[in-house]
């Protein structure tokens, strides 16, 4: 069976960027468990999987219009601190949730000074080309109800929708 949408995809997979450092891995855990044309994974992958099947492992290369998108200086913003009174965490990385123009967003504090806080709205990922190693483990086709849903339920498991 080749992988198309709909299809639940199991794999594992390691993912680096251009300087070969390594960003994050499954293989020394559980393998991802996907349904394919979801959107849960970055597009490039996802374009990627199409039409392998189990047993193969390939490597790929994907842009950073393809995987986080392109940077944008304009999501770096520098706030005054008393906005963020009630905060209680202000250290370097500390993720926050903000209300912008396009909704509710994750910033992540970048810098903290006297008076000042500045944040980046860009993902950590964002402008970074990346390389993927994968190995498809299993296929199968989605069931109506993960279709409906939109991800995996395992053998006996619920989700917590109601399905009353």
């Amino acid at each position: 069976m080749k992988i198309t949408n709909n299809s639940v995809v199991v794999m594992h997979y390691a993912v680096s960027d251009s300087e070969g450092s390594l960003i994050d891995s499954s293989y020394d855990d559980k393998p991802m468990t996907i349904i394919q044309g979801s959107g849960y994974l970055i597009e490039g992958l996802e374009d990627a999987l199409l039409g392998h099947q189990v047993g193969d492992q390939f490597k790929v290369d994907v842009s950073a219009d393809k995987a986080y998108g392109e940077r944008h200086d304009d999501y770096v913003q520098t706030v005054p601190k008393e906005l963020l009174q009630g905060v209680e965490d202000l250290t370097l990385g500390t993720q926050l949730r903000a209300s912008t123009d396009d909704g509710e967003q994750t910033v992540i504090v970048i810098d903290v000074a006297d008076d000042e806080v500045t944040v980046d709205g860009n993902h950590p990922l964002a402008g970074i080309d990346l390389s993927f190693e994968v190995d498809i483990l299993e296929i199968r086709e989605a069931t109506e109800e993960e279709l409906e849903h939109g991800h995996i339920h395992g053998e006996g498991e619920s989700c917590g929708h109601d399905h009353g």
